[in-house]
């Protein structure tokens, strides 16, 4: 079986070349140095201008990309590596630059931050490609602009707008494994000055294993009223709704089924068949902006989210658990303005204001799953941060730019924080640039790490400092054969001090004998230094070859003095991906990552060595698109090709008829197939 899919892969991407160059003549490329990048700075510039390494995919790199995820789509490009739980239909997705955790990558959707107050990370698996027109990845130190949680770098998600050369509409449905079904729909016009883009998706799958289903729904509205330089106004809005297992890891080969009453708690297949989980989420962006006079551009964004999320947990040893409501409210504003008095001088000021609401509530359930009346612990905190930035930019000649910047941050908690950033750019030549990057990072502690309500195993800690340190990187990008061929090379080094992290503490004992609060605080450090690099070359009109690789060493020291290889970091990431467009429209492109071996766990804190250890693996995707007609196209996507098993993460499963506990893996999906008809008016 693997052998066919090979060899269907083999022959679409040998199909006759005639007609190729003129096709690809017709399609306007942007040379590689000259795409404009507006989240480095928060303003449009050049690619060769910013100092910082960048990843940039546009809607022509969704379409072409087997992938049904915007983790899937950045996973193992330079620096990235992309975290779920197993695949699982409402699994998590993380993503994590230059081996931070996914607390130090700050995700926003137009500018709207996306990463959870309560963990700190983002999920990018709850946002819909359709919605998506251009992924914009800024790596190293982004806190200067953007305050905490920017430590690793910067994602910003800039979804579809309106044309004024074109309507836009179009639609499409598929069905693939897993009884997996998707449905998008997407419209967007000018009428005047007056714009809008809509988006609207629906998918639902029963997950590879039990109760790991999901059903999804988003809906997105994209509003813009624009008169050119002197004023424009976007309205961002969007929601999402989901309803999932959550299956936990992979029980051992063997494992009977487990029942208490009529209730099934766990199989063969997965540690859990009644945890479940619900997330309900919404945001609104406004931004206005506009020329003051030829050297003073403003802008003034407003935003609101809030994130819901539910879980139903249940414990398999007697029946009891909880059900968990955890709502967060974000409400920011944050005012810019851009200065260019003179051809060498440019600058950025501004200030930031955020406010974060946190209600969390915890419903005890008996051993029927029954609600405990009275049993409730509920908890309502508030925060808000107040920022004020500046960045300078002065080029003293013209291939060479200097950049300094300075943010200052007050915490309603954990008091202030400075934080200053340095950068180079060095163009000595039109296709070749040099960058420097050396800044400060910080983090805020979470929600959750300051608040967590005590249940009686585990309270948040109001005492934390933030996580701080320095991050430098250097890159060099090279444009080759009249951009054909494009590389770019980095290296890295990040710190970081007191850091968070969740532990046993044996001096806080619960009402158990034996057993202790788990409470949050700052008692390790982190630290990394590694080499990216990412190529792509265009040998022929119509194939292009990408490569990623990425080198890192990132260390965690849980005991002073004791470094070791970070949990679940690998030290290799590869990516490799072949594109080829035929004569008779059709797209075939495959695309193939490698995962390093990395630490599941250690057994104590002291230990060097892992007590488990996840193996390497390799995942091969392929998606085949064919145009039909005008307005018609059908595209198959097969993932995980050869069927590769590998596993993600490691949690502890304790079998209740033996009660022998052991670390269980998260498993990965296996090959799957989704198939899709389009119509593009």
């Amino acid at each position: 079986m693997k052998k066919m899919y090979v060899f269907a892969v083999a022959m679409s991407l040998a199909q006759p070349a005639a007609g190729w160059a003129e096709e690809q003549e017709k399609a306007e490329v942007v040379p590689a140095m000259e795409e404009v990048v507006v989240t480095a700075s928060k303003t449009e510039e050049k690619r060769k201008d910013i100092a910082n390494a960048v990843v940039v995919k546009d809607s022509l790199d969704i379409e072409e990309s087997p992938v049904r995820s915007l983790g899937e789509l950045l996973a193992n490009e330079p620096g990235i590596d992309w975290r779920t739980r197993g695949n699982y239909g409402g699994a998590s997705e993380e993503l994590h630059i230059r081996g931070m955790s996914a607390d130090g990558t700050q995700v926003m959707v137009n500018g709207v931050v996306l990463n959870s107050p309560s963990y700190g990370s983002a999920d990018v698996g709850q946002l819909p490609l359709n919605s998506i027109e251009r992924i914009e990845v800024v790596k190293g130190p982004g806190s200067v602009l953007y305050g905490s949680g920017a430590m690793g770098g910067t994602v910003n998600i800039l979804t579809k707008r309106p044309s004024r050369d074109a309507m836009a509409a179009k639609a499409s449905a598929g069905y693939g494994s897993e009884a997996t079904y998707g449905l998008e729909a997407e419209q967007g016009m000018y009428l005047g000055d007056f714009g809008y883009y809509l988006t609207a998706s629906r998918r639902e799958t029963d997950g590879f294993r039990d109760n790991s289903d999901l059903e999804h729904t988003d809906a997105s509205l994209n509003l813009v009223y624009d008169l050119g330089e002197n004023l424009a106004i976007s309205l961002y809005n969007d929601i999402v709704d989901r309803e999932y297992g959550l299956p936990g890891p992979l029980p051992p080969a063997g494992t009977m089924d487990y029942y208490i009453g009529a209730d099934k708690f766990y199989n063969s297949e997965a540690s859990s068949l009644v945890n479940r989980g619900e997330d309900r989420n919404h945001r609104s962006g406004l931004e206005l902006k506009g020329r003051a006079t030829d050297w003073l551009d403003l802008r003034l964004k407003g935003d609101y989210s809030g994130q819901e999320s539910f879980n139903l947990t249940r414990y398999p040893w007697n029946g009891s658990g909880e059900e968990t409501t955890v709502d967060n409210t974000i409400a920011g504003i944050e005012a810019n303005a851009f200065l260019h008095p003179l051809s060498w001088l440019e600058a950025i000021l501004g200030g930031e204001y955020r406010d974060f609401t946190y209600e969390n509530e915890q419903q005890s359930l008996d051993t029927s799953g029954g609600t405990i009346p009275g049993a409730v612990s509920q908890g309502e905190h508030g925060v808000h941060t107040l920022g004020s930035f500046a960045q300078l930019t002065v080029s003293p000649f013209s291939p060479l730019k200097l950049i300094a910047g300075v943010r200052y941050e007050e915490h309603s908690t954990f008091g202030g924080e400075t934080v200053p950033r340095f950068g180079l750019v060095l163009n000595p030549w039109e296709n070749t640039t040099f960058k420097a990057n050396h800044g400060k990072h910080f983090k805020a502690p979470t929600m959750n790490d300051l608040f967590w309500p005590d249940d009686g195993f585990a309270k948040g800690n109001p005492d934390l400092e933030p996580e701080t340190g320095w991050h430098t990187d250097v890159t060099v990008e090279q444009s080759l054969l009249e951009d054909r061929a494009f590389l770019t090379l980095s290296w890295f080094n990040w710190d970081i001090s007191d850091k968070i992290d969740w532990a046993e503490n044996p001096n806080a004992p619960t009402g158990v004998p034996g057993w202790n609060y788990w409470t949050p605080s700052n008692i390790s450090t982190y630290r990394a230094d590694g080499v990216e690099l990412g190529g792509r070359v265009r040998p022929l009109d119509a194939l292009t070859a990408d490569l990623s690789l990425t080198l890192q060493d990132v260390e965690e020291e849980m005991v002073p003095g004791v470094a070791r290889q970070a949990r679940y970091m690998p030290e290799i990431l590869l990516k490799a991906g072949l594109t080829h467009t035929a004569s008779f429209g059709l797209t075939s492109t495959l695309t193939a990552r490698y995962f390093g071996e990395r630490p599941g766990s250690y057994r104590l804190d002291t230990d060097t060595e892992p007590q488990e250890e996840l193996a390497s693996y390799w995942t091969v995707d392929i998606q085949l698109e064919q145009e039909l007609a005008e307005n018609w196209r059908v595209s198959l996507v097969a993932a995980n090709l050869l069927d590769e098993d590998y596993a993600t993460f490691l949690a502890s499963f304790t079998d209740q008829t033996t009660y022998v506990t052991s670390q269980r893996p998260y498993p990965g999906a296996g090959r799957s197939v989704f198939a899709s008809l389009t119509y593009e008016f």
